[in-house]
């Protein structure tokens, strides 16, 4: 099998990272390597943006106007670091979000184009997932984590990045991308199922 480039969208609690493990786990029960990787990286621009996204009082001074920059850097020095040496060495590699997350949620502070102008010349992946969820479903099960709420999950601002990811549905598709919406209030199995049906057509349509 040739390496893949995967990502998996969606909004918070659409459970992308969940299916991410899901698709390594299956590509590894076939004998393939895998390179799982995130956005916000691990690197320090990534690990900047993460604290940026709290909403406590000494990280808010980065604003909504400078995330689409950050994010963009972030995403050079990922691709550098990880992602294009894991592709040259043979591995597929799983990115849980990647530059759609920066068309929908930074789409919002600085316009869909602008963020578009400042991704285009990153790799498109091969295939890419977007997992589709209600955003009052996305609101209650961030809720249900516990865990402090950053910047973006509030329900009006999950409703504004829904809509969002609709228009960059619509222009990944208009860039020639590979790119499918998953009802993401199907079980995690039935999920999983369908990402590994259009992996499946995917390579039988470009096997080499």
């Amino acid at each position: 099998m040739r390496p893949l480039f995967i990502v998996v969208e969606g909004l918070d609690g659409s459970g992308g990272t969940t299916q991410s493990r899901l698709l390594q786990e299956w590509f590894n029960a076939q004998g393939l390597e895998i390179h799982l990787t995130c956005e916000p990286s691990h690197g320090p621009i990534g690990l900047l943006i993460q604290k940026s996204l709290s909403v406590s009082e000494e990280s808010t001074h980065i604003s909504d106007r400078v995330l689409p920059y950050l994010f963009a850097a972030d995403r050079q020095a990922h691709l550098d670091n990880e992602i294009n040496p894991a592709l040259l060495s043979g591995k597929i590699v799983i990115s849980d979000r990647y530059y759609h997350s920066s068309l929908a949620y930074q789409g919002l502070s600085i316009g869909l184009s602008r963020v578009a102008t400042l991704n285009e010349q990153f790799q498109k992946p091969d295939i890419t997932f977007i997992l589709w969820l209600e955003p009052e479903i996305s609101f209650q099960r961030i809720q249900r984590r516990g865990e402090p709420l950053d910047r973006f999950e509030t329900l009006d601002r999950l409703r504004n990045i829904a809509e969002a990811y609709d228009d960059v549905y619509a222009y990944c598709k208009s860039r020639g991308e590979t790119i499918h919406k998953v009802d993401a209030q199907l079980s995690i199995e039935e999920i999983h199922l369908v990402m590994r049906d259009h992996i499946e057509k995917l390579l039988e349509s470009c096997p080499t």
